[in-house]
């Protein structure tokens, strides 16, 4: 599989595209908010001759997902996600309207996506591996064949994501890194913001996973 990140919104949120050799696709979390992030995002996709078959999104904070509707309309596709994720979906518009944003409403998720779940696309699958904590549904898919992790902001290079928003649990994140810690040190970890990093390196030097 191959992976491409953008970067979008006033936030620097971390979308991810990744596909494989049969030029089928998933999209990740698509953080593009303003019209040329979302030419961008399509101009990525035309050009490397790729087939949308899904949308994922590991959680449903509004930086993550100002581009749900434009994906779902542009390219005839799915939303999936955690039903954990309604109440974020629901307060996408005053969350966005905080930062000066104003907003259509996305859309619920066409399939609920739970723990042990795998998406396939072409030659490829990802692993579901519910992960909450940052968000009462957040979800992080897993290549054990290739060795990578989308995160999205459950796991930082340093860091964890935060827990003080609605829904957020320290205590739920905690047993949700204990998952993450347990894949192999190899695997490499892209995260909903910031640089990509790996297990190990994380293991080493995350003072959060020290504490588990």
């Amino acid at each position: 599989m191959d992976i491409k990140k953008l970067i979008f919104n006033p936030l620097q949120e971390n979308t991810y595209i990744v596909y494989d050799d049969t030029k089928e696709c998933v999209i990740i979390d698509p953080g593009c908010q303003k019209p040329e992030e979302k030419n961008v995002l399509k101009q990525f996709i035309s050009g490397a001759g790729l087939r949308p078959k899904v949308l994922l999104n590991t959680h449903c904070h509004f930086d993550h997902i100002f581009g749900n509707n434009f994906v779902c309309s542009e390219y005839g596709i799915e939303l999936w996600a955690s039903e954990g994720e309604l109440a974020n979906i629901r307060r996408f518009v005053a969350s966005a309207s905080l930062f000066g944003i104003s907003e259509e409403q996305p859309g619920p998720p066409a399939l609920f996506l739970e723990d042990g779940q795998t998406v396939k696309f072409g030659n490829s699958e990802l692993k579901v591996i519910a992960t909450p904590g940052h968000s009462p549904g957040s979800l992080c898919f897993y290549s054990e064949a290739e060795m990578f992790l989308i995160a999205g902001d459950t796991l930082f290079a340093g860091s964890i994501g935060r827990t003080d928003l609605p829904g957020g649990s320290y205590d739920e994140i905690r047993k949700s890194l204990e998952k993450l810690i347990a894949l192999p040190a190899e695997t490499c970890v892209y995260c909903g913001h910031g640089s990509d990093t790996t297990i190990g390196r994380e293991q080493l030097y995350n003072p959060f996973i020290a504490e588990i």
